[in-house]
C-alpha cells in the first residue's frame, strides 16, 4: 500500500473544500471503516489510527535494532536518541520546549497520579475541582484529604454545564492564604465536551494557585499552545489524539514547578546514585526523575509519526471540520420529534458550538417523555454496527448534575453499605442514571452521520417497555 504521506501529501492549505479533502483522507487512511460498514462516533474514548502512520513505525521497527534505553550500546544509544527526538516532537507541538518537562507516561491516569502522589498536600494546603472531572483527577483529592488537606467542589450551571464563575472567584479568593493551593479542571469535558475558560489558569495563578489541567479530550482537536496559557501541569493521552500507540501519555511539568513536586520513593532509571547500606540516594533532575523503569522505547517513537500525521492536516483544519460536523449532528438531533411534537433527543450542555468540541451526551426519550434505558440503545447500535458509548463515562459530576442526584441521596447510598456498583445504585435511587455519547474525529463523514440519523429515528414514536399505561397518561 501507498502510503498517504507519499501519495498526496497533506496540508493546510489543500485546494478544495473540506467535506472533499477529510473524504479522500478517509479512503486513503481510514478504509477499514467502510470495508466493515463500522460507524464510530467513540473519538473521545480513542481516536483511530491511520494506515501511513502504522505502516511507517512498522518499517521503522522492521529496519533497525534497538536496545534498551539505560545503556550506551549501539542499540541502546539509538533508542534513546529516537525517544528524545519523540520528546522534542511533543513539547515542539504544544510550544513548550523551553519552559516544560515532558514526561512519558503509561496514560494520562498516570501522569495525574504522579500530581496527586508528589504534591505537597498538608494539613495547611487545599485542593480545588470542578464538578466536570475526570475520576483520575477526582481521585486526587484522596492524596489530599490524606495528608490532612481539605477540597472543595465548584459546581457547574445546570442549564449548560459550564463553570459557575461566581462561586469560583469565591473560593479562588476564600482560601487564597492557605500555603500549597491546587486548582484542577479540564480543558474540555470528556462527557459534554463543553470547553472551559482557559483564562482560569491566570486568574487562579495570580491570586497564588498552583493549576493542573487535563487537556486529554481538548488536545486531539484544539491547539494548545503552552507559550499563551501556562498551566503548571498538563496531562495527557496520545492515543486520543492518532489513535496509535496506546498505553502512552506524558505529564507535562513547568519547569519552575519541578521541585515542588515530592517524589515519596525511587525506582530504576529515576536516580543518579544511590546506596544501599547508608540508606540514601540522589533523583534525577529532569524528566528521568518521574519515568519509573524503562519507558516504552519501542511504541514512543511513533508519536513522532503521529504528530507528523497531525500537523500535516493542521490543527486548525481538524478545528473547523469537527465544529461543522458537531453542529450538523445536533442540528439534525434537535430536529428529530415524535408524531405528538414531542422531542425525542434531550441533549445536555450548551447548543452554541463555540463553547464546545466534538462530543455531544444525549438521552433519548419516548412521546410521554419516558427515557429510554440507555443500555438497551448500545444494544441496538451494537447490531448495527454504530459504536457510541454510554453510562456515566468516569465522570459522576456531570451525571449528578444532568440526573439531579442530590447530596442526600449519596450520602445515604455510601453509608448504607460498604460495596456496590452502578445497578445496585439505580436500584437504591428508584431511577437510572447515565446516558448515551457520542463524538466525531478526523475519519467522521457525512454518511456516518446520515447513517446514525437514520438510526436514532427508529425510536420515534416507540413506547419505553414495561411503563404502565396509566402511567404514560399521568406524564403525557
Amino acid at each position: 500500500m501507498i502510503s498517504w504521506f507519499k501519495k498526496r501529501p497533506i496540508t493546510g492549505n489543500d485546494e478544495g473544500s473540506d467535506e472533499q479533502f477529510f473524504t479522500q483522507l478517509r479512503q486513503q487512511e481510514f478504509s477499514r471503516l467502510d470495508e466493515q460498514r463500522h460507524v464510530y462516533l467513540d473519538y473521545t474514548g480513542g481516536n483511530l489510527y491511520a494506515q501511513s502512520l502504522i505502516d511507517r513505525h512498522f518499517t521503522y521497527l522492521r529496519e533497525s535494532v534497538y536496545g534498551n534505553p539505560h545503556s550506551t550500546n549501539p542499540t541502546s544509544q539509538l533508542s534513546t536518541q529516537n525517544v528524545a527526538e519523540a520528546r522534542e516532537k511533543v513539547l515542539n507541538f504544544f510550544n513548550a520546549k523551553d519552559d516544560y518537562y515532558c514526561i512519558f507516561t503509561a496514560n494520562a491516569s498516570a501522569a495525574l497520579q504522579i500530581v496527586g502522589e508528589c504534591y505537597p498536600f498538608s494539613e495547611d494546603s487545599h485542593f480545588l475541582l470542578t464538578s466536570d472531572n475526570h475520576n483520575s483527577v477526582n481521585g486526587i483529592r484522596e492524596y489530599c484529604r490524606s495528608k490532612g488537606g481539605d477540597y472543595t467542589y465548584c459546581p457547574l450551571h445546570y442549564q449548560d454545564l459550564t463553570i459557575d464563575e461566581t462561586l469560583m472567584n469565591e473560593v479562588l479568593t476564600k482560601y487564597a492564604s492557605c500555603k500549597q493551593k491546587l486548582l484542577a479542571f479540564p480543558a474540555q469535558s470528556n462527557v459534554s465536551g463543553v470547553k472551559h475558560p482557559l483564562s482560569w489558569i491566570e486568574k487562579a495563578q495570580a491570586l497564588g494557585w498552583d493549576v493542573l489541567l487535563d487537556a486529554a479530550a481538548y488536545v486531539p482537536t484544539s491547539r494548545l499552545d503552552l507559550k499563551q496559557v501556562k498551566p503548571d501541569f498538563v496531562s495527557v493521552s496520545f492515543y486520543k489524539i492518532f489513535g496509535y500507540p496506546t498505553g502512552i501519555g506524558c505529564l507535562l511539568v513547568r519547569k519552575s514547578k519541578f521541585d515542588l513536586l515530592k517524589k515519596p520513593w525511587f525506582a530504576g532509571g529515576t536516580v543518579v546514585a544511590v546506596a544501599v547500606n547508608y540508606g540514601a540516594h540522589f533523583l534525577a533532575n529532569d524528566h528521568e526523575r518521574f519515568e519509573n523503569g524503562t519507558v516504552n522505547y519501542l511504541d514512543i517513537p511513533a508519536i513522532s509519526r503521529g504528530i507528523d500525521f497531525i500537523e500535516n492536516i493542521g490543527m486548525e483544519r481538524i478545528n473547523r471540520r469537527v465544529g461543522h460536523l458537531t453542529q450538523t449532528l445536533t442540528q439534525r438531533m434537535q430536529a428529530l420529534r415524535h408524531e405528538n411534537g414531542t422531542p425525542l433527543v434531550r441533549i445536555f450542555g450548551p447548543m452554541d458550538i463555540k463553547l464546545k468540541g466534538g462530543t455531544i451526551i444525549f438521552n433519548l426519550s419516548d412521546s410521554d417523555g419516558h427515557v429510554f434505558p440507555f443500555e438497551g440503545v448500545e444494544q441496538q447500535a451494537n447490531a448495527a454496527l454504530i459504536s457510541l458509548r454510554t453510562g456515566c463515562f468516569c465522570n459522576p459530576g456531570i451525571d449528578e448534575i444532568n440526573s439531579c442526584v442530590s447530596t442526600e441521596e449519596m450520602v445515604k447510598y455510601f453509608s448504607s453499605r460498604k460495596t456496590g456498583n452502578m445497578h445496585d445504585m439505580f436500584e437504591f435511587l428508584g431511577y437510572m442514571r447515565g446516558a448515551i455519547r457520542i463524538s466525531v474525529g478526523i475519519p467522521t463523514t457525512m454518511g456516518d452521520i446520515e447513517r446514525f440519523i437514520q438510526f436514532i429515528q427508529k425510536f420515534k414514536d416507540k413506547k419505553v417497555a414495561g411503563i404502565p399505561e396509566a402511567q404514560q397518561v399521568a406524564a403525557a
